[in-house]
């Protein structure tokens, strides 16, 4: 498999989303966006030559969007394989480009958002073992931080408190979100539209920069559903969905 680094000055042409053919979608055009921003602070991300189904993209843990203490490390925010593309070795090809990136920059070791079961938009917690990888914290919905140390002396990366105990002093349904995530650009407003319809008690929150991100009451910043300031999920929510959870 041939594999592509998009930088700045060919993101226009290069598609980067796992699902949206269309780079005129503006799904695509807002993960893009995003993506120019964080170039500058040492984004990478790599995919295939194939249109979206294998990339993973990761940046210094000291600018990642997420609630983390983890100095000297790189975050991966995603390392996605899709549909017939799995069970090649192309997780490993994109992980193993990492760490030697990784290594080569100096850094203490990978750290990623996983789960004791799998979740949704989250990491394969056996995949994550399979390769070595450790669990270094825990959150109170079950979202785990795991980390690979390139030496066995390297400090443990860890939630801020904001992120063990999630809860906001909201009433209703909340969703935290940002651009990092391209369906938030189509679903965020399908679901604010639902609950305006239905009269459901709802609010959006796009976090916007790396300090709010980081400070947000939640481990999962691309996307994080409340209601009445307790965490629900980090699935993403179609019409059906969520009136399926609002017991619609």
């Amino acid at each position: 498999m041939e594999y592509i680094k998009v930088t700045k000055e060919n993101i226009e042409e290069e598609h980067i989303c796992c699902a949206i053919s269309n780079n005129r979608d503006i799904q695509v055009s807002s993960k893009k966006a995003w993506l120019s921003d964080r170039f500058d602070e040492g984004l990478v991300f790599l995919k295939s030559v194939e249109r979206g189904k294998c990339f993973i993209e990761y940046i210094p843990a000291e600018n990642a969007w997420n609630p983390i203490n983890a100095d000297g490390y790189m975050y991966i925010d995603c390392l996605w394989v899709s549909g017939s593309f799995k069970g090649h070795g192309y997780s490993n090809d994109l992980l193993s480009a990492c760490i030697e990136d990784s290594k080569g920059k100096g850094k203490k070791g990978l750290c990623i958002l996983s789960s004791a079961r799998k979740k949704p938009f989250l990491a394969d917690p056996k995949y994550l073992t399979h390769k070595g990888f450790l669990v270094c914290d825990n959150a109170d919905n079950g979202i785990q931080l795991w980390y690979l140390p390139f030496k066995s002396d390297a400090e443990r990366p860890q939630f801020k408190e904001c992120a063990k105990h999630p809860h906001i002093d909201k009433s209703g349904y909340v969703i935290f979100f940002t651009s990092q995530c391209p369906f938030n650009a189509k679903y965020v407003p399908i679901v604010e539209k639902t609950a305006k319809e239905h009269c459901i008690e709802f609010e959006a929150i796009h976090i916007e920069n790396k300090e709010d991100a980081q400070n947000a009451p939640t481990p999962i910043t691309t996307y994080a559903l409340f209601y009445n300031g307790e965490y629900l999920t980090n699935e993403q929510m179609n019409e059906a969905k969520f009136l399926k959870l609002a017991n619609l």
